[in-house]
């Protein structure tokens, strides 16, 4: 039996350990539970509570067994040693109910008091499941989704999450790529694919036989403005996860045509909170960087034409902080042997991935700032996209005022998954 690791002062170990080993045989669980809070507690306590349970006999012999004579002339002796906590055994002496924690002498509070203490902070606040907020509970949502372009990689991982959240893909879909008998496999769901040309005559026709049908667009962003327009008139809610176009002229077709919809230049969740951080601290703090230099590098894979819509947000909000920065700095990264070497790429994500880098610099060179998030892979923005599409279901079932929304509304509103 090892001995207890904190001696109380002008207490000799010996007898400490005697008594220990004496009720090891009657109260072993309990044992444990003493030597969780042996600091926190002075000795007489531990000593004439933990004696006082020796002496106590459960209604139910089976729960713990008898002394033997020679641990009860053990603990006589213990007791000769220690008057104080012999009496104070004596005076705890009463029953016990079978199976009673024999933690349980000792109180919550007095726990409380004794045991030290972490520094409250912001971190230890939300670690604590004492504290957690409860999540709130998955949506029951089954509405019409249809994505335009399935034939594109995202598209159609967007049509795969939809699928899996329980959702109706509406078999159709755009796009100016044959494909093989104008049609595309996903998830065992056959999609008709037709001409761009014909968007607005089609989606006419599948807003009649679908209601509350939602719109996705994964397509180019030469098509953003003239498909948003074609949404607009039709008065098609939709969720716009293509980059580029003219974003003004996008949020004012919207906002003339009074449609909802979430338009956002990332749909990444986590990446969402990142871009909503950044934008709190270009408000609260402005001209925190002033003097700085920047350097942006932004990897995607080579079908990627325009600038990442992301790397524009972030380099909006490092000009509010005073970083002095024009877009035709950024460093674009298309070339798959440039992005193993280079930016360090994994091989197998060259077709899909989205890799920053911000890089911030003090006029004497002295301080350097990095900011970077890499992502492999679509899932992450499959996923988001279907929460905002879910979470735009639910404002206009609602019957919200407002009608331009982006992922931070999500975000804010925890309609995340």
């Amino acid at each position: 039996m090892q001995q207890w690791p904190l001696q109380p002062a002008g207490i000799p170990p010996a007898p400490i350990a005697t008594l220990v080993t004496t009720c090891a045989d009657v109260w072993l669980p309990q044992i444990n539970a003493i030597g969780a809070v042996k600091s926190a507690a002075p000795f007489d306590h531990h000593l004439s509570s933990f004696a006082a349970a020796a002496l106590r006999r459960p209604s139910s012999p089976a729960v713990v067994p008898a002394r033997s004579p020679k641990s009860t002339q053990m603990l006589s002796s213990s007791f000769a040693a220690y008057p104080a906590a012999a009496a104070a055994a004596r005076r705890q002496r009463r029953p016990l109910r079978p199976c009673q924690p024999f933690c349980s002498q000792i109180s919550t509070a007095a726990l409380g008091r004794r045991l030290p203490m972490e520094r409250l902070s912001i971190t230890n606040a939300l670690a604590s499941p004492a504290i957690e907020s409860v999540p709130p509970a998955p949506l029951n949502l089954s509405f019409p989704i249809l994505v335009n372009s399935c034939t594109g990689k995202m598209g159609k991982a967007v049509a795969e999450a939809a699928v899996s959240a329980g959702l109706q893909l509406v078999p159709v879909s755009f796009s100016a790529i044959e494909v093989p008998d104008g049609k595309v496999e996903i998830c065992n769901k056959e999609i008709h694919i037709h001409d761009p040309s014909e968007s607005e005559r089609i989606l006419l026709s599948i807003a009649k036989d679908y209601p509350d049908l939602i719109v996705v667009d994964y397509t180019v962003p030469d098509a953003v403005n003239a498909n948003a327009e074609v949404y607009s008139k039709l008065g098609l809610p939709f969720v716009m996860g293509t980059t580029g176009g003219n974003r003004q002229l996008l949020h004012k077709t919207v906002d003339d045509a009074n449609v909802y919809a979430v338009i956002s230049p990332q749909m990444g969740k986590q990446v969402v909170a990142f871009l909503a951080a950044m934008e709190i601290m270009s408000k609260q703090f402005p001209g925190a960087f002033s003097g700085y230099k920047l350097e942006v590098m932004e990897s995607h894979q080579a079908t990627k034409l325009d600038i990442s819509g992301t790397a524009k947000a972030v380099i909006s909000c490092f000009q509010n902080l005073g970083v002095s920065f024009d877009l035709n700095q950024v460093k674009q990264v298309r070339d798959p042997q440039e992005q193993l070497t280079l930016v360090g790429v994994p091989e197998e994500h060259l077709s899909g991935h989205a890799f920053h880098m911000y890089h911030l610099t003090s006029p004497d060179e002295t301080v350097s700032f990095e900011f970077q998030h890499n992502v492999c892979g679509r899932s992450i923005y499959a996923e988001g996209t279907v929460d905002a599409a879910m979470f735009l279901h639910k404002k206009i079932q609602s019957g919200a005022d407002k009608k331009l929304y982006d992922m931070i509304d999500v975000l804010r509103e925890g309609s995340m998954r």
